[in-house]
């Protein structure tokens, strides 16, 4: 395989200022990239990833600047380019997909109108062929309802919808460079594969090429030619797909690859990271040994329904007129009962939109079921509004992990604070050296290190920013979890330690998951149940080895085979 420089990067370095002075964000990091490949970046959370790719097309914030070397694209210098230049290439030539889609898209400008504001920027389309064309791009990106959805705002769409609007916007100017940052993070395995597939054809009929910054390494090996292997700023190893994975050269590289979860691995042969599993435990708040031990029900959602109206008086989600019927409201879960007891984690899985977010708001009280009872340790909490019930004691017995870690932190709060803020709320701790002190076990046990807690959400990664929002989660001991996405955005090493750390706080202190993921592999691992949900309905639920190496209805059978695996495909030829 001959490579020509499509992109090339030579020894850049990247420097950000900071409260405690100069910190170099990636240091001599050279790489190129050819027409029409694929080249992924891997590595975990703070090795300099998503710098190396931001500051390649200059969005890096106001405190970081490249210090020394060189990049450039198709001949144009981008590193020492004015601001005009960059603007006109981004979006015309060089196309992004954010790794957090909600942050990247306009809050109050809907979807649709937000795919046409690139394409007549460019000159890709007219006034008048704009929507079309921003129709077929939702459509190309498997958004269920293309022109419903065009007018709908990012709010009301779920993680994975958004990060499917982000890709379509990347992709309506028909880029020549593609920076894909995290690209599939918030979407389930279907969409990913039909996602990857996508972006993977485009390369080959347009000859674009791809930069896939990831932590999926099965996903590095299905859909890239080559991998650089990144660790703390630098670049430790490139080689083809098939090399890395048959014949790794550094440990750095055997330990992410000994880290990733396949179909037939366990908890205690993920390798975890080098911080995080081997801390004090915090004393347990509230199952007993006898209560966890008689395995009653702590929780049960009996015959749940949510609807939606069809129709809303500001943003028009599906229009009609006065005298036309009303549409009939949009049932997002149908009909929902199951069981959970105590110790006893239970996985959902399924599709983006298929409801399990919502069934998840619905069992935190953070939204109101239309119908149906959540019995949680004995009280019927669906009795209790939605906004009265941070109010009641059983708050601090469940808590939540969000998927979107960014929009779940509080900007003004450092990550300390964050993980502080529960234990002053709920458990009405003033001594400050008591705080710091649990703080800091908290942040171990999560793998974030300790200097990081004065940093504020904008100072940290995806995947640390994921950390805190865990941490503050189990700070108040609580009896019952509720995990949407939590290892989304974390690396394959720091997902095995909090998936180790969560199977112990389950097994050691009697703790209940729900566990919101697309990762199979991942819910194989801590679910001893799994409920396979579509379109608001529950299609197959069981003992989760049984659902998930003999599934029985199509619909499962098909997520089970979008799962990507480590093993490469065929490496394919490139010609000048």
């Amino acid at each position: 395989m001959k490579l020509v420089p499509f992109l090339d990067i030579k020894q850049l370095s990247v420097e950000f200022q900071t409260r405690n002075g100069v910190v170099c964000a990636i240091e001599d990091v050279t790489l190129q990239l050819a027409k029409g490949e694929v080249l992924g970046i891997v590595g975990e959370s703070g090795s300099g990833k998503s710098v190396t790719a931001y500051s390649v097309i200059g969005l890096l914030d106001d405190a970081g600047s490249p210090v020394s070397g060189s990049a450039t694209f198709d001949g144009i210098p981008l590193t020492s380019a004015s601001e005009s230049i960059l603007r006109d290439l981004r979006g015309r030539e060089i196309s992004m997909i954010f790794q957090n889609p909600r942050s990247a898209l306009n809050p109050i400008r809907p979807v649709g109108l937000q795919i046409e504001d690139v394409l007549l920027r460019h000159g890709r389309a007219t006034p008048q062929t704009a929507k079309a064309k921003a129709i077929e791009m939702l459509d190309k990106v498997k958004i269920v309802d293309p022109p419903g959805r065009y007018g709908s705002y990012p709010y009301e769409l779920s993680g994975g919808m958004c990060q499917r609007v982000g890709i379509a916007i990347a992709l309506s100017c028909d880029p020549r460079l593609l920076i894909a940052d995290e690209p599939t993070t918030g979407l389930d395995v279907t969409t990913q594969q039909v996602t990857m597939d996508l972006i993977r054809s485009l390369t080959e009929e347009r000859y674009m090429a791809v930069v896939l910054i990831t932590h999926d390494l099965g996903m590095a090996a299905k859909y890239c030619d080559r991998i650089v292997v990144m660790e703390k700023g630098r670049v430790v190893e490139t080689a083809t797909v098939e090399a890395l994975f048959s014949d790794p050269q550094q440990a750095y590289t055997k330990k992410l690859i000994a880290a990733s979860p396949g179909p037939r691995s366990t908890l205690a042969e993920l390798t975890p990271g080098d911080d995080g599993v081997s801390c004090p435990a915090i004393k347990p708040g509230g199952c007993s040994e006898e209560t966890s031990a008689s395995r009653r029900n702590i929780l049960e959602v009996v015959s749940i329904v949510k609807e939606f109206p069809a129709h809303h008086k500001f943003t028009g989600l599906l229009p009609w007129s006065q005298g036309d019927k009303e549409p009939a409201p949009f049932r997002a879960v149908d009909n929902i009962s199951f069981k959970l007891k105590f110790g006893e984690s239970l996985g959902l899985v399924g599709e983006s939109g298929c409801g399990k977010s919502t069934i998840s708001n619905i069992i935190m009280r953070l939204m109101d079921p239309t119908s149906g009872d959540v019995i949680f340790d004995g009280h019927n909490i669906a009795t209790y509004p939605a906004e009265s019930f941070a109010q009641r004691p059983e708050r601090q017995k469940i808590q939540m992990v969000f998927q979107d870690s960014t929009d779940c932190l509080n900007p003004r709060y450092s990550a300390h604070n964050c993980i502080a803020e529960p234990l002053k709320r709920l458990l009405g701790l003033r001594c400050r050296s008591e705080i710091r002190s649990k703080v800091e076990v908290l942040a171990q046990r999560v793998g974030l290190p300790i200097e990081l807690l004065d940093r504020f959400p904008h100072q940290l990664s995806g995947g640390q920013k994921a950390r805190v929002g865990i941490a503050r989660a189990i700070a108040v001991d609580p009896l019952l979890l509720v995990l949407d996405e939590p290892t989304s955005a974390l690396d394959v090493s720091v997902q095995a330690v909090v998936l180790q750390l969560l199977d112990r706080l389950k097994r050691d202190f009697g703790m209940s998951y729900i566990f919101v993921s697309h990762d199979l592999n991942v819910v194989r691992l801590l679910c001893e149940k799994v409920i396979v949900m579509n379109r608001g309905r529950i299609v197959e639920s069981g003992q989760t080895e049984t659902v998930l190496r003999h599934p029985s209805d199509p619909y499962t059978q098909r997520l089970i085979e979008a799962i990507p695996h480590l093993d490469p495909p065929e490496p394919r030829t490139f010609v000048d």
